[in-house]
């Protein structure tokens, strides 16, 4: 990790560069592949699978007797923590429903907005060297609250054609109606654009690698909405005197172990505090198993020192990270001075691993810079807005002469009229 002394603010925004994403380099590859699923379907997607993943698929839909037999696989411990973590992702998405209030903007003019659940939607779960059935809590369980009529779940088989257990108990627990051993470019486009097997969805959510951001960004520009942009995971730390050395290591070794790409930060006015920091690192990483992956993110990372907690924060709502860990005496009265992160864990005994887990809020949140302006996935992900107005005669006749007045300054004279008829309809009456 790059240690950096006090540096001065005109370097910060070179200091707190992201990798590369490389997705400039995939989206070629990423349109040619959804061009051939758009056209040919089912036979494409085979192809792709067999491809890109060494898998000879005959059916791409799992088969409710592989989710019987998987849910057999799984341990009673893992399926316990799963079911712990079911119930307080639940509870927290369940808090965010919101009731129907009908406003009274003026007399006689009454306005209201109301929840409606996205029909269909499509979930990506990632299968690869870390199968993330945590995610499918994460995406099925909102889902399925907002009340999505139907979940569709694609994520990657192993060579041998099975989809991980894990992935697949979480999937039947949650409610998910149809899964599909599709991963990568040719997943996205099955749920964009359906096939003789995969239904089209409406929306689209998940993580992914460089190939299915790529892929999640394209079929987004026409086809269908996504969750967000997305790109490689990071954490920032800012800490003081009275945080352990070596829970920020092993918070800043959580996040380095999801990809060579991704990107932690540390951030300290204490010198002394990022010495004993940048021993621990060291010390854990070397008995972590995906020691070699953590190892490349670090050298993405950086280990700063800043002259006082107020440069400490500015740093860090110019940085908009997508997990901010604040291990400070007074971590509740710096966040509210926080306004670009994707989700905050405060003080020490908050690991980011608990909201990558179990604590109840959701761990699909934007990453590069994006928190600045979009939100975590959240229970408003699923629905969308439907604004409703209902006028009296009385309302129309009050409120009127100001839109005809509006409406003729536009020169929308058949807006106009469309009050004028119904006002000179009133009056003759």
């Amino acid at each position: 990790m790059q240690k950096v002394l006090y540096p001065p603010k005109e370097e910060w925004q070179k200091l707190l560069e992201r990798p590369d994403n490389g997705l400039e380099d995939v989206y070629d590859t990423a349109r040619g592949v959804l061009e051939d699923v758009k056209r040919n379907g089912d036979p494409a997607l085979k192809k792709y699978t067999r491809l890109f993943d060494g898998v000879e698929l005959t059916n791409l839909e799992v088969s409710q007797a592989e989710i019987d037999d998987a849910c057999m696989q799984v341990s009673s411990d893992l399926k316990n923590a799963i079911l712990v973590a079911k119930q307080n992702i639940e509870t927290f998405h369940i808090a965010q429903k919101v009731n129907k209030e009908v406003v009274e903007t003026m007399p006689g003019v009454k306005c209201w907005q109301k929840s409606i659940a996205i029909e269909t939607v499509g979930l990506y779960i990632p299968g690869g060297t870390a199968p993330l059935f945590s995610t499918v809590l994460m995406l099925g369980i909102p889902a399925k609250i907002a009340g999505c009529n139907e979940v569709v779940l694609c994520t990657p088989a192993d060579k041998s054609g099975k989809v991980n257990p894990a992935i697949l108990y979480a999937a039947s627990l949650v409610g998910v109606n149809r899964i599909f051993k599709l991963g990568g470019i040719q997943a996205i486009g099955a749920m964009a654009y359906g096939s003789e097997s995969v239904p089209s969805v409406s929306k689209i959510f998940g993580p992914g690698n460089r190939f299915v951001t790529a892929a999640k960004q394209l079929v987004s520009l026409k086809d269908v909405a996504i969750d967000m942009p997305a790109g490689p995971s990071e954490v920032m730390v800012l800490a003081d005197d009275s945080a352990d050395a070596a829970f920020i290591a092993s918070d800043l070794l959580s996040q380095a172990e999801h990809g060579a790409d991704s990107q932690v930060i540390f951030v300290t006015d204490k010198e002394s505090l990022l010495v004993e920091v940048e021993q621990e690192v060291e010390t854990q990483l070397a008995e972590l198993p995906r020691q070699e992956i953590a190892a490349k993110a670090l050298d993405n990372s950086r280990l700063i020192v800043l002259k006082s907690t107020d440069e400490m924060l500015e740093m860090c709502n110019d940085y908009a990270p997508e997990h901010l860990i604040i291990s400070m005496r007074n971590d509740e009265e710096l966040a509210n001075k926080v306004v670009n992160a994707g989700s905050v864990f405060l003080g020490n005994y908050s690991p980011e691993s608990a909201g990558d887990y179990a604590s109840g809020t959701n761990h699909t949140l934007p990453t590069h810079g994006y928190a600045n302006a979009f939100s975590g996935v959240n229970l408003d992900s699923y629905t969308k807005k439907i604004t409703y107005q209902k006028i009296s005669a009385f309302g129309l006749a009050k409120l009127g002469p100001s839109i005809e007045v509006m409406a003729e300054a536009e020169q929308l004279m058949a807006h106009k009229n469309a009050v004028s008829i119904r006002l000179k309809k009133m009056n003759n009456s």
